[in-house]
């Protein structure tokens, strides 16, 4: 029997610093621990020549760049990592996609719900010739959640009546923190809405296998000018967010988003409700879930704390013996592997950029809601590739 040797994918990341290093480590790391597709880091690239060069020496890349325009026409990269603020997501991934490369990009999906749709169809074109997009909604590869999905789509928690999302950080709690890209709208796009609510609204949506039809929302920001190098400069996003959503099986989420939750360093909470059990997640202890199961007697009910370690649970089989937690960064890790492995069975990886702007509409709904006062805004209750499997 005669193996075909196919050569090494060659991948490009663009970007280098919190989002950059995140994914530099999983590429890094990823056929240390899971059977991918031969790879090979071939190229870094930022706009500050010596800062790039010193960081794709320290995270195994093998050159370092600045054009990346010219790194996307190398016939040697076939994979595109873009990991740049959100403005520059639309420009990158359509000019990389249209060349042929294969594309995963952070989220949110763009700043922009027109950026998002001309992303979506550049997708749509480039899968017809074979050419695989994914969006970096990396919680979906915490173990711990994709475990969730699994007992929700099991019927464990029976109809799923409520949720709640809260998902809470502390960073621009004092009003002395200085300006950056992430607060001037030109360049994020929105605060916390983009940034955190992206998650947590993809989680509710990735959980439940759902669509979302209506959106209420309201949006905050409590210090609208923070130092700037030149002064002090107006804060153009929000500090916060607060979104009621409707589902279409009929069950109501509540997302809460904030930046300047005092005490609150990264904390994703879930919990989702049925009329048979109930499911309890915090991303500060992304190794545990929350369980309860309504159907035992009474005199039996109670929480149970499942740590999910065990090799039967999702992606765990690659890693430690049981007890041995993982962490974080483990679910760029899972990401890479996931992504990886569907390029090499030319397969659609999930979530896709089609989920990526079934979000960026929601987030849109809430500012149009915000903007009318916490207005009802209908939804279109499409089935959408967020509800197929992801994990």
């Amino acid at each position: 029997m005669t193996t075909i040797s196919h050569p090494p994918l060659g991948v490009a990341a663009i970007g280098y610093a919190f989002m950059g290093k995140a994914h530099s480590n999983a590429w890094r790391n990823v056929a240390s621990f899971f059977d991918v597709p031969a790879f090979e880091q071939k190229v870094l690239v930022g706009r500050d020549a010596d800062a790039v060069a010193e960081a794709a020496a320290k995270y195994g890349w093998a050159e370092s760049a600045t054009d990346w325009r010219s790194v996307i026409e190398r016939d040697d990269i076939h994979i595109i990592d873009i990991c740049a603020p959100g403005w520059m997501h639309a420009e990158i991934a359509i000019a990389a996609l249209e060349a042929g490369k294969h594309v995963l990009v952070e989220k949110p999906l763009a700043n922009t719900l027109g950026e998002a749709e001309l992303m979506t169809a550049a997708a749509a074109k480039a899968h017809a010739r074979g050419v695989q997009s994914m969006i970096g909604f990396n919680y979906r590869r915490v173990p711990a959640l994709a475990l969730a999905r699994e007992l929700i789509a099991e019927g464990r928690l029976g109809t799923v009546r409520h949720v709640r999302a809260a998902y809470l950080q502390d960073w621009l709690s004092d009003a002395e923190s200085p300006m950056s890209w992430r607060l001037r709208k030109e360049t994020a796009g929105s605060g916390a809405l983009g940034d955190i609510a992206s998650h947590a609204i993809d989680q509710v949506l990735f959980l439940l296998g759902d669509a979302v039809t209506e959106v209420s929302g309201r949006l905050h920001t409590f210090v609208d000018r923070r130092p700037g190098a030149d002064g002090p400069e107006d804060v153009t996003v929000d500090d916060a967010a607060w979104a009621t959503l409707t589902l279409a099986s009929g069950a109501i989420a509540s997302v809460e988003v904030s930046r300047v939750a005092t005490g609150q360093k990264n904390s994703l909470k879930l919990e989702i409700y049925g009329d048979k059990g109930t499911i309890l997640f915090d991303l500060e202890a992304l190794n545990e879930l929350g369980f309860l199961d309504a159907t035992a007697p009474v005199r039996e009910q109670g929480f149970r704390r499942i740590l999910v370690n065990e090799p039967e649970h999702p992606y765990l089989e690659a890693w430690w013996p049981q007890g041995h937690i993982i962490g974080w960064e483990h679910t760029f890790t899972h990401q890479i592997r996931d992504f990886l492995t569907a390029i090499a069975a030319g397969e659609s990886p999930s979530p896709s950029f089609e989920d990526g702007l079934n979000v960026q509409h929601i987030l849109a709904a809430v500012e149009e809601s915000a903007a009318g006062k916490s207005a009802l805004i209908q939804l279109s209750a499409r089935a959408t590739s967020t509800a197929t499997e992801g994990a």
